[in-house]
């Protein structure tokens, strides 16, 4: 038998981290009344004709589910038989999710699929939209922290990051994360009974105190700004001087340095920068720019994966 066991020294693709399947057509189904153990299951496909597409096989059987990845003979035929079987994950090791809002196409759905519902497993075989079933071995996506101001709610390049990630066929498993700056609670680090916002569309309230927005250009009273250089810039031109300001500028936060991050600036009109490890796109940045920051990160992070 050459099919490739558990203690075998030629294992291939078990050892690799964010393993997915280039298709899912290339993913097989199959279930079985029997119970397998790994001599057996390789056993069990050795030899057998498998369709052209097949690349891997998931087996249901009534200790769980298996992952097998299989050799053709001939990859020209319709069918051919099985000529090598390595064993991805066994029942321990390997979940099963049902989850139908995801395309199983996208590597980085299929990360979050199973940092959602089996983040220890080995491997996880997900069904997804359209009873699409594909999977993800050894898990290990890029951690993307998103730093955004809120409100508005969603918060909005935190919206566009996720958007992205789930059509992006060509882009490694990746999960998004929101690190929120909110403006309330930076109001409450000054004490003031009046606070100027920089836009009346942040909709935002601080409990205790009179709240003015800067785009309205309200009469000059003494407040403290939440806001950022810009919005002091704008204040200054409009009044002659800069209040007391709490900096809401989520490219000055500090607490994710060391970590993949994007985040903005409204002093950045046109351009991306990179900086120690971050992205920075300009406020109200377009989703070409977000995608090329999306980018930047997946290759000055070395975010491996292995696509069969």
């Amino acid at each position: 038998m050459t099919g490739l066991l558990k203690d075998s020294p030629r294992v291939l693709l078990r050892s690799r981290d964010n393993v997915v399947p280039s298709a899912y057509r290339g993913v097989s189904v199959t279930h079985s009344t029997h119970s397998f153990t790994w001599e057996s299951l390789a056993e069990h496909f050795m030899g057998r004709e498998v369709y052209r597409r097949t690349r891997f096989i998931v087996v249901h059987e009534p200790n769980g589910v298996w992952l097998a990845t299989v050799e053709r003979e001939d990859p020209a035929p319709l069918f051919s038989p099985v000529t090598s079987v390595e064993i991805l994950a066994d029942p321990t090791e390997c979940n099963f999710v049902v989850d139908t809002s995801i395309d199983t196409a996208i590597p980085s759905n299929l990360a979050r699929a199973a940092a959602t519902h089996a983040p220890d497993a080995k491997a996880v075989v997900i069904e997804g939209l359209y009873s699409h079933i594909n999977f993800i071995l050894n898990p290990k996506p890029l951690n993307i922290h998103v730093t955004e101001v809120i409100p508005p709610t969603p918060a909005k390049l935190y919206d566009q990051v996720r958007r992205l990630l789930e059509v992006a066929e060509d882009l490694p498993p990746i999960v998004a994360h929101l690190d929120a700056v909110t403006l309330d609670s930076l109001g409450s680090t000054i004490t003031s009974s009046h606070y100027l916002l920089p836009c009346w569309g942040s909709d935002t309230e601080i409990t205790g105190a009179r709240t003015s927005y800067l785009d309205q250009r309200p009469d000059r009273e003494d407040w403290t700004m939440v806001g950022c250089e810009r919005s002091a810039q704008i204040h200054e031109w409009f009044y002659g001087d800069r209040p007391p300001i709490v900096s809401f500028c989520p490219r000055e936060r500090a607490a994710l340095s060391g970590r993949a991050t994007i985040t903005k600036c409204c002093l950045l009109e046109k351009s991306i920068e990179i900086e120690n490890g971050r992205v920075v796109v300009p406020w109200g940045a377009s989703l070409v720019d977000i995608r090329g920051a999306i980018n930047e990160l997946a290759t000055s992070w070395d975010a491996a994966w292995t696509t069969v």
